[in-house]
């Protein structure tokens, strides 16, 4: 039998446990929440931090384990990756799932070779933010974020320097090493940034789940609410974007596995990479492209991670399909999600994290969600329709 060891065991890593196990694998999960619901699924549990290289370690030596996996996780992408070195295992180079994982080594990669990148500098201190902006350094509007976290946590958009000092203190409450990011906020020419995942096999992106990321301006406007396909764009962009997206697999030597990405094309059509996480993205878009391609992205991802022969052939569906990350503007206790009898016909799936009296906070980041529901639809006309008020189609009630 073989041994995998799982980073992580949130409830939406719940699925890659239960898929690995029907794989008839002997699944071990490491996570340092004791309330993580994976130690509840897997065959063993270690209550360690999945940032803790060392550690993990240690388990993963004392498991005489086959493979390891960091599924829809950014932190744990490059304790996955060390592991993998360091064990002869299955995985990409650690060196090169660092550089995705720290915004300030990314952006430093992209323009050392050749890739668009916005202009930014970072920051360990406040002091020095505050001086940069009275010196005029700072040229507004810029995004704010941490170089190591995932989610949109602590990320804020500025037009100006108003709230530069709000802004900064925020970001660093999320960096474990605390330093962030403050860079040009770029433009886009279409109304969605292009998102989703790639999984790449010997070295080529072999699945392309580009997707349309939507937000919700009322709560963040960097937080997803959701996704949808087909994709809003011209073929010639798309093409554009998996230029790029390949180039950047190859600089960087990658050879096996899912990556979350997000990209804009501004008004010069030129394509800007915003964020590429070495892993499947969260809010379940392994499930949504499931449905897309008629593929197992978890199945896969095991597959990948154990080193075995991977034999990809997506097929488009015929529907269109969306998801709604539920949530809500407002903290409070959970009591319930009302879905509008006039959408329920659209609704194929509805995953809930929470129960009844559960906590609920405002949704300024990733973590905040609530659930996601999935949707199919006939046209893109009646999915556009549908989710140009969706917010008021699905409502979170509270206590």
């Amino acid at each position: 039998m073989k041994r995998i060891l799982l980073l992580g065991g949130s409830a939406q890593q719940v699925g890659i446990i239960k898929k690995a196990k029907e794989m008839g694998c002997y699944t071990i999960v490491c996570d340092y929440l004791l309330d993580n619901p994976g130690q509840y699924v897997a065959d063993k549990f270690y209550l360690v931090s999945t940032t803790e290289k060392e550690k993990v370690l240690e388990v993963a030596e004392k498991e005489k384990i086959d493979a390891v996996l960091a599924y829809a996780s950014d932190p744990a992408a490059p304790t996955a990756a060390y592991i993998a070195e360091r064990l002869n295992l299955s995985g990409n180079p650690y060196a090169s799932i660092e550089i995705l994982c720290n915004k300030e080594k990314f952006r430093r990669f992209l323009k050392e070779n050749g890739f668009n990148s916005p202009e930014a500098n970072d920051y360990t201190d406040v002091g020095h933010i505050l001086e940069d902006c009275k010196n005029g350094k700072i040229d507004f509007p810029v995004i704010v974020k941490p170089v190591d976290s995932s989610g949109s946590k602590g990320a804020m958009v500025l037009k100006s320097d108003e709230e530069i000092e709000k802004a900064a203190e925020l970001a660093f409450s999320f960096s474990r090493c605390h330093k962030i990011i403050i860079e040009k906020y770029i433009e886009k020419k279409h109304r969605y940034l292009v998102g989703g995942d790639i999984f790449v096999n010997e070295g080529k992106i072999v699945v392309w789940g580009l997707l349309n990321c939507h937000r919700d301006s009322n709560v963040n406007p960097l937080v997803p609410a959701g996704k949808s396909y087909p994709l809003q764009i011209s073929d010639s962009d798309q093409k554009k974007i998996k230029v790029v997206l390949q180039s950047l697999v190859n600089k960087l030597h990658i050879r096996t596995g899912a990556m979350n990405i997000e990209a804009i094309i501004d008004e010069s059509n030129r394509v800007w990479l915003i964020d590429v996480g070495p892993r499947s993205g969260g809010n379940m878009i392994p499930d949504l492209l499931g449905y897309i391609y008629n593929i197992d992205i978890a199945e896969i991802s095991i597959k990948a991670a154990l080193g075995e022969e991977i034999d990809i052939l997506p097929q488009k569906s015929q529907y269109c399909y969306a998801t709604y990350n539920i949530h809500s503007e407002l903290d409070g206790q959970y009591k319930g999600v009302i879905v509008s009898e006039d959408i329920k016909k659209y609704v194929v799936r509805k995953c809930l994290y929470k129960r009844d009296g559960d906590k609920v906070e405002r949704f300024d980041n990733a973590s905040k969600c609530l659930g996601i529901i999935f949707m199919r639809f006939e046209s893109e006309e009646i999915m556009n329709n549908v989710l140009k008020s969706i917010n008021e189609k699905i409502q979170v009630q509270l206590k």
